[in-house]
């Protein structure tokens, strides 16, 4: 009999529709369980363990919730378990997902998160078919490391590192990938197929990936919540960002798809004057997403890497913002912690 934990954290997958209102419900998450016994695909050699240390809207999860959910996840004797399911909401999915791929890629056997579109008794509800895959997943393929299960709108399970995951999107409640890239998926007779690709890693090669920062995480993990992040838009007004009263250790700062944002020389508009005083200021500024710095780049860019723009190559956003909330809550150094978010690939995150 193969035994596997499941940690309810609310969500849409835990929760009750209460006429027009959607909310986490403690019975909600349980309730889960009762629909899935009831499944043609419910696994009668898997004993399911239960633990709830959080009950929220995936919305309001905040860094110290990831903290609280991190310690209930090392709280547990790994060794009784062939596999964890993490029950999640679909809003801020992405980011947990990666958090939990960078605090536990030295996972020994198979961490999974999953959500649902719709609570459970909503006949559009995916929730039970994403949680009955992810049980065949553990079950069945029973890989080391982090991942991320959820169908996809042609029905299909995929299977996603949960370092490589977008947000969910607003109009398709769809998960997904750089690349278009997914890890694999699981069949129609419920076994993992790996998607064979370069970037891929091979499902043998996957193993424990303990970091330069796992036997601090152990000890005390500390995360911050002093990055902000911005999105470039035509008249994206930098001089509105005060920071006079409330300073952030760093930005975060998106680009277009070519790699840039505006590199006007001066001027409210001009990403490269306002990197100039952040950098005046104290406060380090990331770009990213870019493929790969090293290769020919528009002059704008190299305009901003002058200002002292530092660029993250082939993370996506979500990885990169919460990579950042863990290298400034646990590494002093800047050079050590710069050389952390760019050069260190903890959990695949890096494509």
């Amino acid at each position: 009999m193969k035994r596997i934990l499941i940690i309810f954290t609310g969500g849409t997958i835990g929760s009750k529709a209460e006429g027009v209102a959607i909310n986490v419900d403690q019975a909600g998450s349980y309730a889960l369980l009762d629909a899935y016994r009831g499944l043609p695909s419910y696994r009668h050699d898997v004993e399911l363990d239960t633990l709830q240390p959080l009950n929220l809207l995936s919305e309001n999860i905040t860094p110290d919730d990831w903290s609280a959910l991190a310690a209930a996840i090392r709280g547990v004797d790994w060794t009784r378990y062939e596999g964890i399911i993490v029950t999640h909401g679909s809003d801020t999915l992405a980011y947990t997902a990666a958090m939990m791929g960078y605090l536990f890629a030295d996972a020994a056997i198979p961490l999974v998160l999953t959500a649902s579109n719709y609570p459970i008794a909503d006949a559009r509800s995916n929730g039970l078919r994403n949680l009955s895959s992810s049980i065949d997943f553990i079950a069945g393929a029973g890989l080391p490391g982090v991942f991320v299960v959820y169908e996809n709108d042609r029905g299909e399970s995929m299977v996603y590192l949960s370092t490589r995951v977008f947000q969910n999107e607003s109009f398709t409640d769809q998960f997904r990938s750089p690349y278009e890239l997914e890890y694999g998926r699981m069949t129609a007779q419920r076994t993992f197929q790996w998607t064979e690709d370069v970037r891929n890693p091979s499902p043998d090669s996957l193993q424990a990936r303990p970091s330069s920062i796992h036997s601090q995480i152990a000890t005390a993990l500390r995360l911050t919540d002093e990055i902000v992040y911005i999105r470039p838009y035509p008249g994206l007004h930098y001089e509105l960002y005060d920071f006079s009263t409330a300073k952030p250790r760093a930005i975060l700062h998106d680009l277009h798809h070519s790699g840039t944002a505006n590199a006007l020389e001066t001027g409210p508009y001009s990403l490269a004057a306002f990197v100039e005083r952040c950098r005046r200021e104290g406060i380090d500024c990331y770009l990213c997403p870019i493929k790969d710095a090293s290769d020919a780049l528009y002059a704008s860019s190299h305009r901003l890497i002058e200002a002292g723009g530092r660029f993250i190559e082939n993370m996506s956003m979500e990885a990169a913002l919460t990579k950042l909330m863990l290298a400034y809550g646990m590494i002093g150094d800047d050079a050590v912690r710069d050389r952390f978010i760019r050069k260190e690939n903890v959990y695949y995150e890096k494509l």
